[in-house]
């Protein structure tokens, strides 16, 4: 009798022990959160010392080799993957600018990705764009060696030219779309911009909002050739400024712009990768949760926010759960760092798309793409609640000032979406696959605004906020990990109506 009840319970100590491993690993991430938290380091290393990443730059395969370094050093399989490559890289230096007047002054200013700097620093004098060819003919001699001012508001993008030559003809065309008579039409000046620099043009000025935003123009990039680059700068200038440089040129007052822009290209073709970092499942390795955030940027600052503060929680949540020890998950978990998302998805789309069959064994894909606000909870449907509460004990209590919550959704399931967009989780959705993600809340009240910071020159490593990013680490990893423990994948019935 005594063996049989040694049995029985030997039976029931078995059964117990992965929930005891997991919550013990649980409490060691918790631990190692308070105690040794990497995530500003993670954040300054990728922004401080490598910098805005726009696929094809230095700076973005220097990115991809350090995360990849990184996740191998913490007992990660990693593989870097091949998405595909640009016909042209870019790099971009220092940019400065002035004005000579009665009182000079610093420009503020940006350039976007894949436009041409200057020779060095130049000097000229301004001029406003000739709107006729009448008015182009009269002022051709003037036009050498001189800064033109466009019309329009810079949207960040670059003013197309890869047509025709013609810098200038969307801003024609929407000025002749509001023109309320013919005589207020101007010529689409089909041949400006190239007969422009032809006649020795120093680059193009455009007047733009505050805070500066600068892209890169996706539809052209893929034309260009190291030898068919951009002419001329092309340069987006905070507006006051601009407005009191152009009163000053209609007044004919003497003014001069000097410009130093170190933008610098890379004959191609130069690939880009995804990384990914692989915790591989002891019971089920072929059944997944995925953590995911772009590794690129735009670079006309450091690409901090966006999405710095993706990359370094993603990094730092791969370091604990390693360091926490315990055994290893029962599904395999992947950390992802996506090339090309500033670009049109491209990196996750290619992953999607080659891993088809994969796609039904994903319990979750969680994505951070949004700034560094905490992840302090998550809204799920009703069947999934008693499995994610399990998931995330312990995290209520972690960090009282930042209470996590788990909260059942009230929508309905819904039809898997055809077209779901924005950022990483896109392709998954469309795909049916689960994408629940945190909710990112500002319980502390910094007031962090994304708006005035995403793709501006205002993303820099300051705009992040530490406690809320060493928060995330710890509540994501913590989740991802536990997800990965659960007996069962979670059910997709509650997110979408199953066909």
């Amino acid at each position: 009798m005594n063996s049989i009840r040694k049995l029985f319970f030997f039976i029931l100590l078995a059964a117990s022990l992965p929930a005891v491993a997991q919550n013990k690993v649980s409490k060691k991430i918790m631990e190692i959160g308070k105690t040794d938290n990497q995530t500003m380091l993670h954040l300054d290393v990728l922004t401080n010392r490598i910098g805005g990443r726009p696929i094809g730059s230095d700076a973005y395969e220097n990115a991809t080799y350090w995360v990849a370094s990184k996740l191998k050093e913490w007992g990660l399989e990693v593989e870097i993957q091949e998405v595909g490559e640009l016909p042209v890289g870019f790099n971009r230096g220092p940019w400065f600018g002035k004005m000579y007047a009665e009182t000079s002054m610093s420009l503020d200013f940006v350039t976007p990705s894949y436009t041409t700097g200057t020779k060095g620093v130049q000097r000229g004098h301004v001029v406003i764009e000739p709107k006729t060819r009448q008015e182009f003919e009269r002022m051709k001699g003037k036009l050498k060696g001189a800064w033109v001012l466009i019309e329009g508001k810079s949207t960040g993008f670059p003013i197309d030219h890869s047509e025709s030559g013609d810098s200038l003809r969307s801003v024609i065309i929407a000025r002749n779309e509001a023109a309320k008579s013919s005589s207020e039409r101007v010529e689409e000046p089909a041949l400006f911009y190239k007969e422009m620099v032809e006649a020795g043009i120093l680059g193009i000025i455009q007047s733009a909002p505050v805070p500066l935003v600068a892209m890169y123009d996706r539809k052209n990039l893929y034309k260009l050739s190291f030898d068919n680059l951009p002419a001329v700068p092309d340069i987006k200038l905070n507006e006051d400024q601009y407005d009191l440089i152009r009163k000053k040129v209609e007044r004919r007052e003497y003014i001069l712009l000097e410009f130093d822009i170190r933008n610098h290209f890379r004959p191609g073709p130069v690939k880009y990768h995804n990384v990914i970092g692989k915790i591989r499942g002891t019971k089920y390795p072929d059944e997944y949760v995925m953590s995911g955030c772009h590794l690129d940027s735009y670079d006309v600052s450091t690409g901090a926010v966006d999405c710095g503060t993706g990359v370094a929680p993603n990094l730092e949540m791969a370091r604990m759960i390693m360091a926490a020890g315990g055994n290893r998950p029962d599904r395999t978990i992947l950390f992802c760092f996506w090339a090309g998302e500033e670009f049109g998805l491209l990196g996750s789309k290619f992953w999607v798309e080659n891993n088809l069959d994969k796609l039904p064994r994903i319990s979750n894909y969680f994505n951070r793409d949004g700034g560094p606000t905490a992840a302090s909870g998550l809204t799920v449907p009703e069947n999934m609640y008693d499995d994610i509460v399990k998931c995330t004990e312990g995290l209520a209590d972690y960090c009282p000032q930042i209470p996590f919550k788990v909260v059942k959704s009230k929508e309905p399931p819904r039809p898997v979406p055809a077209n779901a967009y924005g950022s990483d989780h896109a392709y998954f959705a469309r795909n049916g696959v689960p994408t629940i993600a945190f909710d990112n809340t500002d319980p502390l009240g910094y007031n962090f605004n994304y708006r005035e910071i995403w793709h501006t020159n205002r993303d820099l490593y300051n705009m992040s906020i530490p406690e809320y990013m060493e928060y995330t680490s710890v509540t994501q990893a913590v989740t991802v990990y536990n997800v990965a423990n659960l007996k069962r994948l979670l059910p997709r019935d509650g997110i979408y109506i199953q066909e």
